[in-house]
């Protein structure tokens, strides 16, 4: 059975590829500490949650806008017309002389245009931060993806991506260059991101990174795939590397697709020694189409 699906994906002109929705940005509180004890009991229960995903779900066709990742966008794009909700928390603990909580969360509609073109739309990007701070609406954001080559029938997928993001005292563009194969069962993918950053009053602040991803997914049955990814940042504020800010997250991650909806969830540990950056983080992204 499985063999005679992949060899109808194959024969199709546009295969059903995982889509890609949520801009890569990770959470940021202050100071670390009690690293490793942390990222082990996430890593642990994402195991737990392979091992229950197995067991509990039936036999179903996947929902070909599925994610595969969290902190890395795909280079296939949606189909034209079809449309997607998804929505992505990412929670983040930092550890240090205080210890801080924070939760943010997207909701995107995803709507393929055309066969290379997909548009995202979120009016809602809103956080939680411990403390005093409480709730807060970041604003909204347009992304734009176009899909140049395709990663099964082509030597590599590339696909290009520009997001706007606006809020109160608060403008944004990332721009996005992703790469990725498939290798029948596993799905290698990369992101080159640069991002340009105004804040505060008049945005008279300017900050930039620059940041490298990559991951892998292995499909071990037709619902259910494991993988591992890993962000590399270069930060610079007023645009200037004077305080060489370099951060590196890793972890695993696990997809589950039924029907017409998936989640994926990633696990991160920061393997560096940055005090403002989050010990771990774990993103979850649940999609549907509609």
């Amino acid at each position: 059975m499985r063999r005679s699906l992949l060899w109808i994906f194959y024969l199709s002109p546009n295969p059903a590829e995982p889509g890609s929705s949520f801009s890569g940005n990770i959470a940021r509180p202050p100071h670390n500490r009690n690293r490793r004890s942390w990222a082990t009991q996430l890593i642990g229960t994402i195991g737990c949650l392979l091992a229950l995903s197995g067991s509990i779900l039936p036999a179903a066709s996947s929902f070909a806008g599925a994610r595969y990742f969290t902190y890395l966008y795909e280079a296939p794009t949606s189909a034209p017309g079809s449309v997607e909700l998804e929505n992505t928390i990412t929670w983040s603990r930092t550890t240090g002389d205080t210890r801080l909580n924070q939760a943010a969360f997207r909701e995107e509609l995803e709507i393929g245009i055309t066969d290379h073109l997909q548009i995202g739309l979120y009016p809602l990007d809103w956080n939680y931060r411990g403390g005093s701070d409480g709730f807060n609406y970041d604003g909204g954001a347009v992304e734009l993806i176009y899909n140049l080559t395709n990663p099964v029938v082509d030597p590599i997928g590339i696909s290009l991506y520009q997001e706007i993001l606006a809020g109160r005292r608060h403008f944004e563009s990332e721009s996005k260059l992703i790469a990725q194969k498939n290798f029948g069962p596993l799905i290698l993918d990369y992101n080159a991101t640069l991002e340009a950053e105004w804040e505060e009053k008049g945005l008279n602040e300017h900050n930039g990174e620059l940041q490298q991803a990559i991951g892998a997914s292995y499909e071990l049955v037709p619902r259910v795939s494991v993988g591992v990814e890993l962000v590399h940042e270069f930060g610079f504020p007023n645009w200037r590397d004077e305080e060489k800010i370099r951060n590196l997250f890793i972890g695993p991650n696990v997809a589950i697709r039924h029907g017409t909806w998936f989640v994926t969830v990633t696990a991160l540990a920061q393997a560096t020694q940055t005090a403002s950056e989050p010990d771990v983080q774990v993103r979850t992204i649940f999609g549907v189409g509609l």
